[in-house]
């Protein structure tokens, strides 16, 4: 089963899982989704303690919210606001500037690639932890994090999982649905330059015959980003996981123009992709777990009678929560 397929095959298999007893969830967690302080404020001041038995992620929980999280993410185009579109609009017109210059930076990167061999060997390492690797890398954290019984590591890491499934799925899609040539695609008396085949156009071969896949957006970097944004936002408090975390997926998408699998659009849309699904991921378990939390007492109202000085004085106390 090859890398498109399989993440298909996830995606159909989650759909009637996520169905299970998710009506009344989900709706609640769709109704929250414009309201930033059900998820904003617990992401920049995130209280260990928010990782509990009451908000821990069992089988049918995790899959709901990988339900939520999928839906959401695909009818996102439909519940855009001005603003959305605006930024969508400026990312857009940003990526395209960039495509107009894919070709003479491909060039560049394979020079310089080829100028220095650590770079040459040290490429095909960073390119393979987009993948493989990193399945066993959140694999090693999550038994780390249940082992040690640290909550925290164990519950982010379900959720990169979450976000990396996520991420793979809208690629999946779009390289679908785009066709793009890869720069490997091409044979060395070819002169190489992106090309959008359209639709189902997803499976090429390349000049040696081998089969190879729509170039957008990089599925690597898709998933490098949707990993390292779950991380960096859970741990954002402190600040070195940031930094590895997305120095990690930026040099993965590095690696990807320079071994010659991808444009540098391809990654700019890939690392994009990813962030939004990462945060969405993210905020959608905050979601979750203020619905979870025990109830908060709200605002009150309630009446009061006192006896002074030789009468009843009746008043109204307003409690705020």
């Amino acid at each position: 089963m090859n890398f498109g397929k399989k993440w298909l095959f996830i995606f159909m298999m989650c759909t009637p899982f996520a169905g299970f007893a998710q009506d009344t969830l989900i709706n609640k967690l769709d109704s929250l989704t414009r309201k930033k302080d059900s998820a904003g404020q617990q992401i920049n001041n995130i209280n260990p303690k928010a990782y509990n038995q009451r908000t821990a992620l069992d089988v049918k929980s995790y899959f709901v919210l990988l339900g939520s999280n999928l839906k959401q993410e695909f009818t996102k185009p439909f519940h855009m606001t001005k603003k959305d579109w605006r930024n969508f609009g400026i990312f857009t017109a940003g990526a395209a500037g960039l495509f107009l210059a894919d070709k003479p930076i491909q060039k560049e990167a394979l020079k310089f690639r080829n100028r220095n061999t650590a770079v040459n060997d040290i490429s095909k390492y960073v390119t393979n932890f987009g993948g493989l690797y990193e399945g066993y890398t959140l694999a090693g954290l999550a038994a780390y994090g249940l082992i040690f019984k640290n909550k925290k590591i164990f519950t982010t890491t379900l959720l990169a999982t979450q976000s990396y499934i996520t991420a793979a799925a809208l690629e999946t899609v779009l390289k679908y649905l785009s066709g793009e040539t890869r720069p490997s695609y091409y044979g060395p008396e070819q002169v190489a330059s992106p090309r959008f085949l359209g639709p189902f156009s997803k499976t090429q071969k390349d000049a040696t015959g081998r089969t190879t896949y729509s170039s957008f957006p990089s599925g690597h970097t898709t998933v490098a980003f949707a990993a390292a944004t779950v991380f960096a936002s859970e741990y954002r408090d402190k600040p070195l996981i940031p930094i590895i975390s997305y120095s990690a997926a930026s040099l993965i998408g590095f690696s990807r123009i320079t071994e010659n699998k991808h444009w540098a659009t391809d990654v700019l849309v890939g690392a994009a992709v990813g962030f939004l699904a990462g945060k969405q991921v993210v905020n959608n378990y905050h979601r979750y777990a203020k619905l979870k939390a025990p109830q908060q007492a709200k605002n009150s109202v309630s009446f009061t009678l006192h006896y002074s000085y030789g009468h009843f004085e009746p008043g109204l106390v307003y409690k705020f929560r």
